[in-house]
């Protein structure tokens, strides 16, 4: 099993100086995120050949590993020029991942809720034309259901996952999505048997709780979704369910800590979730 940390709250460390951060904070494992300097969220890579081999040596030097590769591009949006940029943006991404000797990629489902069937068809023309690079790369997929993509139930994203039909692609279970995907870890968890292999850990209060008033968005009956990623205990996901449910299911793929709302304490937050999740994992022996 690997422990990764999202080191997305310290992105502003030089990208050839995060692994010694990284390592510092506790983690012998990274999954790299989008930042200016790498990747960027919906947009072309950034980094060069040249730098890809600088990060690979500092990785080295560290003791660190990359566990996954985690770019996040519109490649199920309505907009077909969109699309084709962003299999565009995808290309390149795969193509560094390799170069890092990295075989695992994370993304997101993308699209648009509110025109799911345009979104699904999108999707699968970029499946089409992504799936011979990751298989010549020999690089597997992981994909996740986010709130506002056209897929948000865990259920339904793995039913789409299963009809790829790829040993290459699986599923990623995110806690801090869970009153989004369908408050039901267990279900999901069991119902995605072994395509599950990545598990994100952060915690989220439930948007849905007091008859949907927790929260009070304006104006009535927009379409804004809304959730944290807090450190575990700060919200309201079951990890004793979440931790007792992978124990049953043999779970031995990668957990992430990917906290994002306390930037001014990164430090402390990335220590204290790396000992939060060494607990949960002592008490599977």
């Amino acid at each position: 099993m690997k422990i990764a940390l999202d080191p997305y709250m310290i992105r502003n460390v030089p990208l050839l100086e995060l692994p010694a951060v990284v390592a510092e904070l506790g983690y012998e494992w990274i999954e790299l995120s989008p930042r200016e300097d790498f990747i960027p969220f919906f947009r072309h890579p950034r980094v060069d050949d040249a730098t890809v081999r600088k990060f690979r040596k500092a990785l080295d030097s560290a003791g660190v590993g990359v566990s996954s590769v985690l770019p996040l591009f519109r490649w199920s949006g309505p907009d077909e020029e969109a699309r084709q940029a962003a299999v565009r943006y995808w290309k390149r991404a795969i193509r560094i991942t390799a170069d890092l000797g990295v075989d695992s990629m994370i993304s997101e489902l993308n699209g648009r809720p509110e025109d799911p069937d345009r979104s699904e068809a999108q999707f699968w023309k970029s499946m089409d034309d992504l799936l011979p690079l990751l298989e010549q790369e020999g690089i597997r997929l992981t994909l996740e259901p986010h709130p506002d993509d056209f897929i948000e139930n865990g259920h339904d994203a793995i039913n789409l996952i299963r009809g790829i039909n790829h040993p290459n692609v699986s599923f990623l279970y995110c806690a801090p999505h869970t009153f989004h995907i369908g408050n039901d870890a267990p279900g999901i968890i069991k119902h995605a048997g072994d395509l599950l292999t990545h598990v994100h850990l952060a915690d989220a209060l439930d948007h849905t709780a007091s008859s949907g008033n927790r929260y009070i968005l304006n104006p009535p009956g927009t379409s804004a979704r809304i959730h944290q990623h807090l450190d575990i205990g700060q919200g309201e996901v079951d990890f004793d369910e979440l931790f007792r449910e992978l124990r049953a299911h043999g779970f031995d793929g990668t957990l992430t800590a990917c906290v994002f709302a306390w930037e001014e304490r990164a430090k402390e937050s990335s220590v204290f979730m790396r000992k939060k999740i060494d607990e949960y994992r002592a008490t599977w022996s």
